[in-house]
């Protein structure tokens, strides 16, 4: 018996020695710092990868967008193959098509990331969200979503009276849509500016990500007010690998990916959500306000939102599909 279960463990050991020697390396960008949660999970992502396929896929992981430049360019920088997969998330990409909102950030419609992780088990989602990503020589091999994001501001937000002339980051897509239908006046601009754009007074707050990431990120140091629990947006971060680099991947080290980006997504659901108790613990601490809105504020920005959604349909077939795709399944979940 021991020599067998020695035979065993030389078998094994030769295996994984080949499948190191003849290692496929991928390069793979995330728009999130190496010391944000998120960072943090991307990286536990690459090492899952290399685990999950025997040692015959690697990830080099690139933080910050430190290849691309900006959150919005790693999309192109991976279709076009300068890095082979993209860790950011599809609301980058709406100038492309309408559609890719409603694949990354269904601004007031979700109430936690559960609901929207189901979404793509909806009859028919799948193929719809697969159709395009190939379209521009992507694939989307799954979500990871943080949760709802918090505002970061200078001043008090604690109703959506107080959005009126508001100042903000926005990202591209909706969001500057929606919210300046409410009074305040939002300014696009990439995930990486704006930490300067907050220290120079070029904006007075900005939508970031959790209010764990912005905790870890530095930004109440300065900007002594957020909105919590967050309400107008939860993006899906997306793992989405240019096609022809996908469909070069062995089976197992396919399947390795797969595995990886949905322990990666249920690991930042839930740590971000243990995150975000103690940030509040520690804002609160160092003087931090935080605002939740009342459900009659809520309810009013749900109602822009839902307005925006009317128009968007009108934006590309794509987009139409999805919007419809993503209220039958509301509907039939309760969640409209």
């Amino acid at each position: 018996m021991i020599k067998l279960l020695n035979k065993v463990i030389i078998a094994l050991a030769v295996v994984a020695v080949m499948g190191s020697a003849n290692a496929k390396s991928l390069k793979v960008e995330t728009h999130f710092s190496a010391n944000q949660p998120s960072g943090e999970v991307a990286s536990q992502f690459a090492k899952n990868v290399k685990k999950f396929s025997g040692g015959s896929l690697t990830i080099q992981l690139f933080h910050s967008s430190s290849v691309s430049g900006k959150s919005a360019e790693v999309f192109n920088s991976a279709r076009t193959g300068i890095i082979d997969c993209d860790m950011t998330g599809a609301g980058y990409q709406t100038g492309k098509n309408a559609a890719f909102q409603f694949a990354g950030d269904v601004m007031g419609g979700y109430d936690n990331p559960y609901q929207q992780y189901g979404f793509l088990d909806h009859p028919g989602a799948q193929d719809a969200v697969d159709k395009l990503y190939n379209k521009y020589g992507m694939t989307l091999i799954g979500w990871w979503i943080p949760g709802h994001e918090s505002l970061i501001s200078k001043k008090a937000l604690p109703t959506v009276a107080s959005m009126k002339d508001f100042k903000f980051r926005s990202p591209p897509g909706m969001e500057s849509e929606i919210f300046a239908t409410i009074g305040a006046k939002p300014i696009v601009m990439d995930f990486g500016e704006v930490p300067t754009a907050l220290q120079t007074g070029l904006i007075e707050g900005a939508d970031y990500s959790s209010l764990a990431n912005n905790f870890a990120g530095g930004f109440y140091d300065d900007n002594k007010h957020a909105t919590y629990p967050g309400f107008h947006s939860m993006p899906a971060d997306h793992l989405a690998c240019n096609t022809k680099v996908w469909k070069s991947l062995k089976p197992h080290e396919r399947g390795a990916m797969k595995a990886a980006i949905e322990i990666a997504g249920r690991t930042i659901t839930s740590l971000v959500e243990r995150k975000n108790v103690e940030a509040v613990k520690a804002l609160t601490a160092q003087g931090v306000t935080l605002h939740d809105w009342s459900k009659a504020d809520r309810a009013t920005f749900r109602k822009a939102a839902l307005k925006a959604w009317e128009g968007w349909k009108k934006k590309s077939p794509e987009a139409e599909q999805l919007i419809k795709m993503h209220t039958a399944y509301m509907k039939a979940n309760g969640i409209l």
